[in-house]
């Protein structure tokens, strides 16, 4: 039997994100109560630029991306984000 869950109200969102990060979901749902939920008005928190790369530079971008997995793109804001310190 799985409990019944009781969400407080919260003063901050701090006080919010400590509590559900104490919380194990699992003694409250299980599989067959979860439903598919579909969010058609959100909008992408990033934004699309332009940038002119070598294709020198962009072969060897997708061969670095491909050693480790990731798409080249993902490696490119990687590295940008190294050079910020973000």
């Amino acid at each position: 039997m799985k409990k019944s869950l009781k969400v407080p109200s919260f003063k901050t969102e701090d006080e919010e994100r400590a509590f559900w990060a104490k919380i194990d979901l699992a003694d409250y749902f299980e599989v067959k109560d979860l439903q598919a939920v579909s969010f058609p008005n959100l909008k992408p928190s990033s934004r699309a630029i332009s940038i002119r790369l070598s294709e020198p530079m962009i072969l060897r971008l997708k061969e670095r991306a491909n050693e480790r997995h990731v798409p080249y793109q993902s490696l490119i804001k990687q590295y940008i984000a190294e050079g910020l310190k973000i």
